[in-house]
């Protein structure tokens, strides 16, 4: 059985030739590695719906071998990466790693899954992970993640007190309001439209106000300039990292078996359907 490629959400105003470009080197990628691609999405800023003119072309894929490749005891890589050519970036996970991924607390999964953009897809594969993800997905540990990456891009772009370079606010704000967003709801998986994370996090009017001044400015120029981190903004970078450090346990729990067994039922079931 093949993927039932039908789903496709692709914006309006979206280039023609980067869509083309990105088409042709998925269907590459499906003849050369010998692979099903089920899903295959927007992952960068275009997806966060926060693009600058020049941002690059970020295609993120699931992708199933064939069940031989699956029995071998020299097991295929479970990653496919291809060049950086101009501005498009492809590349994707096997469907075994993303779901052990996924259960460990790495919300990349969750955002590939939620992508509001998709270049090709089979709507049953895409609803099948999400609500597996959000019935097993560790609301902590996605905390956690968003933690351990919101204080790596803080510390890497403005630990100093420096003028920044304000597109870089973005890479700790969106963990910041994804933990916000997490304390605020009994679930897991959040958001990946960032408008749309903001407003359900509900961040401070100030904050909120500056945020979309700087979306909008990024939308039409390649670069948003220098200045010092906007303190409404500093602050509530912080509060978020700081709360989420108190009030997140110090070891994360055991993976449950059952959620293991599903994972593992699920991942047969898709290399079934897709051999």
């Amino acid at each position: 059985m093949a993927a039932d490629l039908t789903l496709r959400t692709i914006p309006t105003d979206f280039a023609k030739e980067p869509l083309a470009a990105i088409d042709a080197r998925l269907t590459a990628i499906v003849e050369e590695q010998d692979v099903a691609i089920p899903l295959a999405i927007e992952s960068g800023s275009r997806a966060w719906d926060f693009p600058s003119p020049d941002s690059d072309y970020d295609c993120r894929f699931f992708f199933v071998r064939k069940t031989d490749a699956y029995l071998s005891p020299w097991p295929s890589r479970d990653v496919i990466e291809t060049p950086l050519v101009d501005d498009l970036d492809l590349n994707g996970w096997d469907l075994g790693k993303a779901l052990k991924l996924l259960l460990k607390g790495n919300a990349v999964v969750i955002e590939w899954l939620t992508s509001p953009i998709v270049y090709r897809g089979d709507a049953r594969f895409r609803e099948e992970l999400l609500a597996f993800a959000k019935a097993h997905a560790d609301a902590e540990r996605i905390a956690r993640h968003y933690l351990h990456l919101g204080e790596k891009q803080r510390r890497t772009y403005f630990a100093d007190g420096k003028p920044i370079k304000l597109k870089k606010i973005f890479y700790a704000l969106r963990p910041a309001a994804a933990l916000r967003w997490l304390g605020r709801h009994d679930a897991a998986v959040a958001p990946m439209h960032f408008p749309t994370l903001m407003a359900q996090c509900d961040p401070p009017t100030e904050v909120r106000a500056l945020v979309d001044e700087l979306i909008a400015r990024k939308a039409v120029t390649r670069e948003l300039g220098e200045a010092p981190l906007p303190k409404p903004i500093e602050r509530f970078i912080d509060e978020e990292f700081d709360r989420a450090r108190r009030l997140l346990p110090a070891r994360a729990h055991a993976v449950p078996a059952g959620a293991k067994a599903e994972a593992e039922v699920l991942f047969r079931t898709w290399v079934q359907r897709l051999a």
